[in-house]
């Protein structure tokens, strides 16, 4: 088993802190949409600056392990890490704004567990969702931590 983690560490660590990441997402969005009433794009927008962020740091020091020598090479995989959500962001908004505003998923409630409700925009993210976390592992692997490890 310890072999197998090993092998598979930086996978398995994506995936535990993106489940995380995904976890705290959906719980941001299902808040401010569900009892704050904000609409589904905007609520998508101000979670999206907060897991972003608390993503940031967990990727950066324990899925990639990456050691940025000086604040130039740190500023250059913050910077990376934005660009690269900003594109799954709108990957995102796009199956947001078509599930929710075109095909009309978000009105409503559905209790998959007595304390967990859920309703259709939910639903919408969490499939969007899918489509982003696979995005994401694939760009910050090759372009934002590829040199991870190194001191720049």
């Amino acid at each position: 088993m310890k072999e197998l983690y090993k092998k598979h560490r930086e996978v398995i660590s994506y995936l535990f802190w993106g489940v995380v990441a995904f976890l705290l997402s959906m719980v941001i969005f299902y808040l401010f949409t569900n009892k704050l009433g904000w609409k589904e794009w905007f609520a998508n927008i101000v979670d999206w600056i907060i897991v972003v962020i608390f993503a940031f740091f967990t990727n950066k020091l324990f899925v990639f392990r990456s050691k940025a020598g000086s604040v130039a090479a740190f500023g250059k995989e913050f910077v990376n890490f934005i660009i690269a959500r900003l594109a799954t962001l709108g990957l995102e908004e796009v199956i947001i704004i078509i599930g929710c505003n075109i095909l009309g998923f978000n009105a409503q409630s559905y209790r998959i567990l007595p304390f967990i409700p859920l309703d259709d925009g939910t639903i919408v993210k969490g499939i969007g969702q899918i489509f982003v976390i696979v995005s994401n592992y694939v760009l910050s692997k090759l372009w934002i931590f590829k040199n991870k490890g190194e001191s720049k």
